[in-house]
């Protein structure tokens, strides 16, 4: 144990003089973080030899690539610039409304609720889907719209654009075909309806009625005559069910579902008398197109 002592105290009594000595020979040093150089590689000198004090700086940072341009919307103080404003919130509210406004004024809505009263009669769930339901309803009311689309066409929009006429006027013309359909397509009960309710007077023409007037007198009817189709479209299904369910019982099978045995009849029955042809027929004819 001496021992180890003796060697211990001159060992780190000549460490402790080896470390002040450095720090004597050194009064300057700062200990901190060590900042990042980055450095090119050394060039040649003219005399062959790499240059020593070739350092580069480090580079700049790129563009960002993702920056967008700067927008600006400057709004005059006049009030032609407010009146252009509503002009335009009007027209885009008008766009956003204009499906909706079009389709319940054009055959689509008969049309739609037949098909969908059809696929409830079958017992098909969910085919045919949604989306083939709508988009036959679709194109059928594009078919059967197409001699009213050609009148809007030809006098009011070709005028228009030709600059022959206003805006207001081309509105006026445009509406003109579209009324004469719903006219054609509209009871007169369900017309006095609406007239009646809205508490104006009995109007003596056709042109004396409101637009808005008449586009819910034209739903209502148009709902009436679907239901119509519907239930009798309802009529031989509900026929085949019965018999079915007439059949089952007769053989003591009460727990068994007709509709589970009546659904492949009703297929078979639809695709031999060429159902979807008949039907869409019909839907054409009802408009007198």
């Amino acid at each position: 144990m001496r021992a180890s002592l003796r060697l211990a105290i001159p060992l780190g009594a000549a460490l402790w003089l080896g470390s002040a000595t450095a720090k004597a020979q050194t009064p300057g040093a700062v200990v901190g973080p060590i900042p990042a150089v980055v450095s090119a590689p050394a060039s040649a000198s003219p005399t062959g030899g790499p240059e020593p004090d070739a350092v580069l700086a480090p580079p700049a940072a790129p563009a960002d690539p993702f920056s967008l341009p700067k927008l600006e919307l400057s709004v005059g103080g006049g009030e032609g610039d407010w009146v252009g404003a509503l002009r335009i919130l009007g027209l885009m509210t008008l766009l956003t409304l204009a499906p909706g406004i079009l389709l319940t004024m054009t055959a689509f809505t008969r049309i739609v609720i037949v098909l969908g009263f059809l696929r409830q009669a079958m017992g098909t769930m969910q085919a045919p889907p949604n989306q083939v339901l709508l988009a036959l309803s679709l194109f059928m009311t594009v078919f059967i719209m197409q001699p009213v689309w050609s009148k809007v066409h030809e006098e009011a929009l070709q005028p228009y654009m030709a600059g022959t006429i206003s805006q207001q006027v081309a509105v006026e013309l445009a509406v003109k075909p579209v009324r004469k359909f719903m006219f054609q397509h509209t009871r007169k009960k369900d017309l006095a309806l609406f007239i009646k309710a809205s508490g104006e007077g009995r109007p003596q023409t056709e042109a004396d009625v409101a637009t808005w007037q008449l586009i819910p007198a034209f739903i209502i009817s148009e709902m009436k005559t679907a239901f119509q189709m519907g239930f009798m479209l309802y009529v031989p299904f509900l026929v085949l069910d019965m018999v079915v369910s007439a059949i089952l019982m007769a053989m003591g099978m009460m727990m068994l579902p007709p509709v589970l045995i009546s659904l492949p009849f009703k297929i078979m029955l639809f695709v031999l008398v060429d159902g979807w042809n008949l039907i869409v027929s019909s839907l054409i004819r009802s408009f007198n197109v």
